[in-house]
């Protein structure tokens, strides 16, 4: 069956019959020819493919024909040849082939073929030639994929080793790249600015972010200005020198616009400088200080733009306010209420007429105005439509209180605002620049107080602005705002001579009272008239009760008192207060002359002493402080001694 269908394909014999030992095969009989070389047929089924190359109508010998199922293959594989010679070298030798030997390739595949065949031979219905052919590609295509599968695991393998050594070379290289961006980062972030900086730098509004990115801007400059990277040796330093140079002098000049915007609207109508300070100046201040530091020009024209402006301010705010105060109804205390003067002379019409509440010796209610003082100054709508008459220390207090709160604020802002390395931080600057601000202010403010005092007798309203003053100070002291030491001594030096003014006008009509009396009496009827003419009592008599004048005098002694329980020794209050005190007893002590002689008249006289004494000791019994005491020590002993 092998060597029929191995058969040459150059000629084509007319079929022999087969023997008669062969059995019947279904399949038709065909010419079958026999290639030279059939390429990629396997080892198994190339065995007999050089069996001959030309034609042959030599049947092989009938001996050598067996029938199907004959016992050659147990034969073949029981019983091995030898010293045979290769059947197809002899086929070769007899057809006149070449005699060449075999080749290495049929070599391998005579060495391969099996010696086994299966009896069984299923054709699947194709003739011998089909069935072959079939086989024949079966086994060239199997033999096409084992080679193909070798291929292409060796081409595997070798891109796996390609691909290893590529994962090698990279990690390497990562390797180094982590190490000298570890050592280039360091450098790379002192000068690399990003786009997004550069555009909010230039274009960006000034907010958190505007600051931020400037801050990033600094931080390059100065890195490039220390001098560790050398501009000459890396080119990025020298590319970005240039670009720092023109975002810095972009930053300046929106800098510039920005503060000068600010200060724009602090001239607006009805703006709260306050919050624009704050929001504005004092949550920038680092540009300003940008700004000083790479312009101090620039920043000094600003800081004086400023100081114009806030000038203007505080005068035109306070002049609308002292306006306003000027419109609070006021008790006029004149010369009328001296301690000398008749209390029926105070009455009358016009424009010095008394007030509803008028009481000038009565300190009373008006001691809250200094132990509690109020938190803010008053609105100027209130004062202008209030109807309550009230004393000169009223609009001195809210006057002075307003202009404490802002003074302490700006100079707060100023001390803040500023860079503590900038010429314009030095306390002399800071406070020549409050001064400069405040200059206008603080001569309105005293030109209040002027008129406010000068024309006014009122001894207690004084005293009181005195007081508020020292309170003031205190204050100051305790904020640490020694800018406004000027303006307090200046109200100071206005308020106490004005205040020995007054004292020595109420010890003038005391002299001019106790001048008045007769010297000796001028019997019961006249005594009785001098007596009545002072005391408006229209009483026919002397009388051992108080006499009107120690009403007031004890009244005008304990406010001035109750107001100088912390008083110094330095102070003039203690002077002011004995001379007040010896023209009182000197006309207590000619107004007891009214009584005549005798003994009646002795215990008379030394009664009316007691109950005038007493009535004073009751009134300066809730004063405290160490004049106090000394004031009550000598009215005791007055009192005791029947003050001769």
């Amino acid at each position: 069956m092998w060597g029929l269908d191995r058969l040459s394909a150059q000629s084509t014999p007319a079929p022999s019959p087969p023997p008669p030992h062969r059995p019947y095969s279904p399949a038709p009989r065909r010419s079958i020819h026999l290639s030279t070389q059939r390429p990629g047929l396997s080892q198994r089924t190339s065995s007999l493919q050089s069996i001959a190359s030309g034609p042959t109508n030599t049947s092989l010998p009938s001996s050598a024909r067996l029938p199907n199922g004959s016992g050659l293959r147990n034969q073949l594989v029981s019983e091995p040849l030898e010293d045979v010679e290769d059947p197809l070298l002899a086929l070769d030798r007899l057809l006149g082939a070449p005699e060449t030997g075999p080749s290495d390739t049929d070599q391998e595949v005579i060495a391969q073929a099996p010696y086994q065949l299966d009896g069984k031979i299923d054709f699947g219905g194709l003739s011998l030639k089909a069935f072959a052919n079939s086989r024949e590609l079966t086994s060239a295509s199997s033999v096409k994929e084992d080679l193909s599968v070798a291929q292409y695991l060796g081409t595997v393998s070798a891109e796996i080793e390609t691909l290893q050594a590529r994962s090698s070379a990279l990690n390497e290289k990562l390797e180094n790249r982590k190490v000298v961006e570890k050592q280039l980062a360091p450098i790379v972030d002192q000068i690399i600015l990003s786009p997004l900086t550069i555009r909010k730098l230039a274009d960006g509004s000034i907010d958190d972010g505007w600051i931020k990115a400037l801050e990033e801007l600094q931080s390059k400059q100065q890195a490039l200005d220390a001098g560790r990277l050398d501009a000459s040796k890396v080119k990025a330093v020298e590319d970005l020198k240039p670009l720092i140079e023109d975002l810095t002098t972009k930053a300046v000049e929106r800098i510039r616009d920005y503060f000068a915007s600010r200060i724009k609207a602090l001239r607006s109508p009805n703006i709260n400088a306050q919050s624009i300070q704050q929001q504005d100046f004092l949550r920038h201040k680092s540009l300003f200080a940008f700004l000083a530091t790479k312009q101090p020009r620039l920043a000094e024209d600003i800081g004086q733009a400023y100081t114009n402006t806030m000038r203007w301010y505080y005068q035109t705010h306070f002049m609308r306010y002292e306006g306003s105060l000027r419109k609070l109804k006021l008790h006029v205390v004149d010369k009328t209420d001296l301690l000398g003067e008749d209390p029926l002379s105070r009455s009358g019409s016009g424009p010095n007429a008394k007030l509803p509440g008028h009481a000038p010796f009565s300190l009373a209610r008006r001691s809250e105005t200094l132990r509690n003082l109020p938190p803010h100054a008053l609105p100027a709508s209130t004062a202008e439509e209030s109807k309550v008459p009230t004393y000169v220390e009223t609009p001195f207090l809210f006057f002075n209180l307003a202009l404490l709160d802002n003074a302490c604020w700006e100079y707060s802002f100023l001390t803040s605002f500023y860079p503590p390395n900038s010429p314009l931080a030095n306390p002399r600057t800071v406070s020549r620049q409050f001064q400069d601000i405040f200059a206008p202010t603080f001569e309105l403010g005293q030109s209040l107080t002027k008129s406010l005092a000068t024309d006014s007798y009122d001894a207690l309203g004084i005293l009181l602005c005195v007081r508020l003053t020292q309170h003031f100070a205190f204050v100051l002291q305790r904020r640490k705002v020694p800018t406004l030491e000027a303006y307090v001594n200046g109200t100071n030096m206005l308020l106490w001579p004005r205040f020995q003014v007054v004292i020595d006008a109420h010890c003038e009509s005391l002299k001019r009272l106790t001048t008045s009396l007769p010297n000796r009496p001028a019997g019961a009827a006249g005594a009785a008239a001098a007596f009545a003419s002072l005391s408006g009592s229209g009483s026919s008599g002397p009388s051992t009760a108080p006499h009107p004048v120690t009403q007031r005098f004890a009244n005008a002694v304990q406010g001035i008192l109750s107001l100088s329980s912390e008083a110094g020794d330095d102070e003039p209050v203690a002077n002011s207060l004995a001379r007040l005190r010896t023209e009182f007893e000197a006309f207590l002590n000619k107004m007891a002359n009214s009584f005549g002689a005798g003994e009646k008249s002795k215990k008379e006289k030394g009664r009316f002493f007691a109950n005038n004494y007493a009535l004073i000791l009751t009134i300066i019994a809730d004063t405290h402080g160490k004049l106090a005491g000394e004031s009550r020590e000598h009215f005791e002993r007055l009192q005791a001694t029947g003050a001769k």
